[in-house]
């Protein structure tokens, strides 16, 4: 039996297969599959360019295998733009939101041909989301464009988890603005990887760099009629396809441009983590438009309120939530990921707001299928694994639960060496707690300190030259009224207001920068350095710079003494925990001694004793005495002074370097004070013995 017809434009229709499922080309034609669950019927339109306005020919796909539509269409191939047109019930009572008028992305699409233009075309309701809108959005909808990527053939680095140093940035903001990279790749994914950024990478010493989102994102029309913009791309259109305005080229040729970057950082020694968003996406709330998953099958791909199938759980605070408790989601996902890692060549992850992953119904749960797929199979598996621990419903925050294969942002971290260096009392016990791993949160099913991912910035607050410089946030260039950001930051202004000549003050700051950046690197655990810190990026206050597609968040590579002279600083304390095993450990410290009677970790009063009890709850000044450690490993004394006068520590046994200090490059026995400025940081080297002759 022949299956086998032609099209108007006499193009050769066949069945086709229902896997795998988006555009595949084979050399001869492009094999069409698309999840649709509750559909009546699927027609896919192929454009012939961005300008058009209507399909240039439409082909119904009345093949069905279950849930999913397939066809094959001879003839075609790489560079077609297409669409779907999806006919269902549309009975929002029902969570059913299906509208034929709508041209829909297909989430499988691997690049984007075009992106949403908005008009009121784009949304599926009329008056109100119960009335069907008849507009046609063929002229404003997104589209896919069919590709032959092949997959990235690289050396990947492979660092261990314990030798990891991220680098958190975006990747724009991190190479528009500087005076050596071409005009013609600032800002874009060749930009990275230009020679004065990559150099920089380098030269600062991480090993990863995590990429703020990069998926094709939606432009919110709130924004772009504000002349604002999506900037940090949290507001996810297509899961396989890149954003188009982060490629120097079109969206087809961005997925070169990516595997470039791989390719060259990864020949540095440096590994690409992305920031991925499988829990939202950018159609929002039901009100919000009907751009891909809400017209292809609403009731499917979002989690409906339980009493309600009108609405959507919002899980995120962005309006709604991915169900994975469907199958085809998991399924979306695991192809997703997968893609990334095989054909992008990418090493692993950071899972915005994590804990939806877990919530197959409704409450979080740690023996979730999702996690069980990412955990067992054998291309994710060996690739690195990092959760935001929170979402915004009802026991989202678990932070210490996930498996024990991944880690995890550490905001107990964050909030607790803010408040101690900033001089808040009682804070310096968990202070100790935090510098030394976190066993607390992470100990539990014998995880080990790689599971607590340590910042004092990232993307979501201040920059730490703001996190010394104001004490509320000043959002106002958001136009939400400063409503938007935390309010509670931890932060201090150190005497002045924002942006000052005082010397004094400026003093003050470096030193509470210094102290904040190096005790993120000698903690153990995973540090993770905001991008641009080690510059002194301001953001103005603004702790919500979501929107600013500008200076406000572009790094400004013009540097003056002062922040060269942290710059380097910064690469200095880089090098020294990569120089320093005992910084680097795979098991916690515990205080106990070994078989030689050596401890792992002392801590130590500046009197001149060991910490006892209740000196925790008043001590603004301490050390810390990393010993026993690997072999041949070198004992360190690392001191943390966030009173706000001087203090004098008195050593313990032993000669010591002054590694790190103010101004200080000498030697110290055992009962000599060293002096301490107020805020200070100062790390020692134990100076050995020469050998006996």
């Amino acid at each position: 039996m022949n299956l086998a017809k032609k099209n108007e434009k006499g193009n050769v229709v066949k069945s086709g297969q229902p896997m795998p499922l988006g555009a595949r080309w084979d050399g001869q034609g492009v094999n069409f599959a698309l999840y649709s669950r509750h559909a009546r019927r699927v027609t896919l339109c192929l454009f012939n360019s961005p300008s058009s306005t209507a399909p240039a020919r439409v082909v119904p796909m009345k093949d069905r295998h279950g849930p999913v539509w397939h066809a094959y269409v001879a003839g075609l191939g790489p560079g077609q733009l297409y669409g779907y047109r999806v006919d269902g019930p549309f009975a929002p009572r029902s969570g059913h939101r299906y509208n034929p008028n709508k041209v829909l992305l297909d989430p499988y699409a691997r690049a984007i041909g075009r992106m949403p233009r908005w008009d009121a075309s784009l949304y599926g309701q009329d008056r109100d989301d119960l009335s069907m809108s008849t507009l046609d959005s063929a002229p404003h909808a997104p589209l896919g464009v069919v590709t032959d990527a092949v997959p990235l053939h690289t050396e990947r680095p492979h660092i261990p988890w314990e030798d990891t140093i991220i680098y958190e940035t975006h990747v724009k903001g991190i190479s528009r603005c500087h005076p050596e990279v071409p005009p013609e790749v600032r800002g874009t994914f060749l930009g990275l990887i230009s020679s004065p950024v990559l150099g920089h990478l380098k030269r600062l010493g991480v090993t990863a760099v995590e990429l703020l989102p990069v998926h094709a994102a939606v432009q919110d029309e709130r924004l772009i009629k504000q002349r604002l913009a999506q900037y940090w791309g949290y507001n996810t259109l297509s899961f396989f396809a890149l954003d188009p305005r982060l490629a120097a080229g079109d969206g087809v040729r961005a997925i070169a441009e990516f595997q470039e970057m791989v390719r060259s950082l990864h020949a540095e020694g440096i590994e690409v983590i992305l920031d991925v968003v499988y829990n939202h996406t950018g159609e929002g709330e039901h009100l919000g438009p009907t751009l891909s998953f809400r017209g292809l099958d609403n009731y499917g791909y979002y989690k409906q309120r339980p009493d309600n199938s009108r609405f959507v759980m919002d899980y995120t605070g962005c309006g709604n939530t991915l169900d994975t408790g469907n199958a085809a989601v998991r399924q979306l996902i695991m192809d997703s990921l997968r893609y990334w890692v095989q054909v992008m060549g990418v090493d692993g992850f950071r899972f915005d707001l994590a804990s939806v992953l877990a919530r197959e119904r409704y409450e979080v749960n740690m023996q979730a299928s999702m996690l069980h797929m990412i955990h067992q199979d054998p291309v994710l598996r060996n690739t690195k694994l990092i959760a935001e621990p929170w979402d915004a419903g009802r026991d989202g925050y678990q932070l210490g639960a996930f498996p024990w294969r991944w880690s995890e942002w550490n905001d107990r971290y964050r909030d607790t060496l803010r408040r101690f260096w900033r001089g808040d009392p009682g804070m310096a016990g968990e202070c100790a707690t935090r510098l030394a791993g976190s066993s607390d949160r992470f100990a539990r099913r014998h995880r080990r300190p790689c599971a607590s991912v340590n910042f004092v910035t990232s993307h979501d607050g201040f920059t730490l030259e703001d996190l010394v410089s104001y004490s509320r946030k000043y959002n106002e260039a958001n136009k939400e009224g400063n409503r938007d950001g935390s309010s509670q930051n931890y932060s201090t202004n150190c005497g002045v207001e924002g942006s000052t000549q005082e010397v004094a003050v400026l003093a003050r700051r470096d030193r509470l920068k210094r102290s904040m950046f190096a005790s993120l690197l000698v903690s153990q655990g995973v540090p993770m350095i905001l991008g641009g810190d080690e510059l002194s990026r301001t953001q103005r206050g603004n702790n919500n710079p979501y929107c600013q597609d500008n200076v406000i968040s572009w790094y400004d590579w013009t540097l003056d003494a002062r922040q060269e002279r942290f710059l380097d600083f910064a690469r200095k304390v880089v090098a020294l925990r990569r120089a320093h095993p005992n910084l680097r450990r795979t098991h916690y410290l515990t205080g106990q001694p070994n078989e030689e009677g050596r401890r792992d970790v002392t801590w130590w009063h500046p009197a001149g004793r060991e910490m006892k009890p209740g000196d925790w709850s008043r001590a603004r000044c301490f050390a810390m005495q990393i010993d026993a450690g690997p072999v041949d490993a070198t004992a360190l004394l690392l001191v943390f002074n966030a009173a706000s006068e001087e203090a004098n520590v008195v050593l313990p046994a032993g000669r010591w370097r002054v590694v790190l200090h103010e101004g200080s490059d000498e030697v110290f026995d055992a009962d000599d004070a060293l002096r301490m400025l107020p805020s200070a940081f100062a790390a020692l080297e134990a100076v050995r013995a020469a050998p006996s002759r």
